[in-house]
């Protein structure tokens, strides 16, 4: 079993015109759609003046997990690197952590920027006492056709820069469809928003406020069958931050993994749960309006049961604009997370 989390220590912020390290650590994206990659990175220049540093895998499409491991530490033990983003995520950084040295990460601590399969690398820094954040995909969010969405842009340009509280909003238009990165015109088309209806609040009428930990669903149920999570007790007065993926993982799915984590004896450690907005378009599965609402209707009542049965005391709020969605917003893994269930106002310290 993985050992109780090391207490968490300071994360000093980059300032425009730092080095930060773009790696990737799950898929090498880059190599397949340069052009997207490109474009994150001239964002990442442009609009929010800090100097990207590439590694030997960064562009590398089939890099091993030693190697991509080896870039990771290079980049933490650089100490001209302030930040470290992850281009995009994958399905095997599993794989990497293991290579890693949590003494390196911690030796100095420099924020991480990822989501996805990242929810790896969260899970590592946390349990090495380093801050990370939830989103902040060079490729998906930065070299986002257009533009970056506004309300994205805002939130990773204070996680990055900033130290305080940040009050989340719930946007008014959130979309899941993506283009097509092999279309030139993925540059410069916006893909597709819809108007949705904020957040919806189970639980108790109470204020939450304690360290985050989670991410990707489907990453966590993996990295608890290859026992990488501390015992149920480092949990306790957290916040769980939970999203699932394109792959759109069926209610039934999403159900069983949080009864295994009540099972535990892990759900109910946590004061509050957020659950992003469930991405429910792909490619290969191009739901309508009326079929997106009803799975995403399918998931809220999954994961509603799971919770009213395990964790009853804690406070519960839906489709949080975090994860597989656009706008995209940031929430520290290992940093306080104030839940407000009288006020309904949710705000993260980055």
């Amino acid at each position: 079993m993985a050992a109780p989390r090391t207490p968490m220590v300071g994360t000093p912020k980059p300032r425009p015109g730092d080095r930060v390290a773009v790696l990737s650590p799950s898929h090498g994206s880059p190599a397949q759609f340069p052009h997207v990659y490109e474009q994150g990175l001239a964002r990442l220049r442009d609009e929010l003046g800090l100097v990207p540093v590439e590694y030997p895998t960064t562009r590398a499409e089939h890099a091993s997990a030693a190697d991509r491991a080896r870039d990771l530490e290079a980049a933490f033990a650089d100490p001209s690197i302030r930040a470290v983003l992850a281009t995009i995520g994958g399905e095997d950084q599993i794989t990497v952590v293991a290579h890693l040295d949590p003494a390196v990460l911690r030796a100095d601590p420099k924020p991480f920027f990822g989501y996805s399969d990242n929810t790896n690398l969260l899970n590592a820094l946390f349990h090495a006492g380093v801050v990370s954040y939830h989103g902040g995909s060079v490729m998906v969010h930065l070299g986002r056709g257009g533009s970056t969405h506004p309300a994205t842009l805002d939130s990773l340009r204070a996680a990055l820069f900033t130290e305080g509280w940040y009050e989340l909003s719930p946007a008014t238009e959130s979309g899941d469809e993506v283009l097509n990165w092999s279309d030139p015109a993925a540059l410069t088309r916006t893909s597709p928003l819809e108007p949705v209806g904020g957040w919806h609040w189970y639980g108790p009428s109470a204020v939450v406020e304690g360290p985050c930990w989670g991410g990707n669903l489907e990453i966590i149920s993996w990295l608890l069958q290859a026992d990488r999570v501390g015992p149920a007790e480092a949990f306790a007065g957290h916040v769980l931050l939970i999203e699932t993926s394109e792959e759109m993982p069926p209610a039934t799915e999403v159900f069983r993994v949080l009864r295994n984590m009540g099972e535990r004896g892990l759900l109910g450690k946590f004061g509050a749960i957020l659950v992003g907005r469930a991405k429910a378009w792909n490619f290969d599965r191009r739901n309508d309006a009326t079929a997106k609402a009803a799975y995403r209707d399918e998931q809220r009542a999954a994961v509603l049961r799971a919770v009213r049965t395990y964790a009853p005391a804690a406070v519960l709020v839906f489709d949080l604009d975090v994860g597989h969605t656009d706008p995209q917003l940031i929430v520290p893994i290992g940093n306080p997370v104030r839940v407000d269930a009288v006020d309904r106002r949710i705000s993260v310290y980055y």
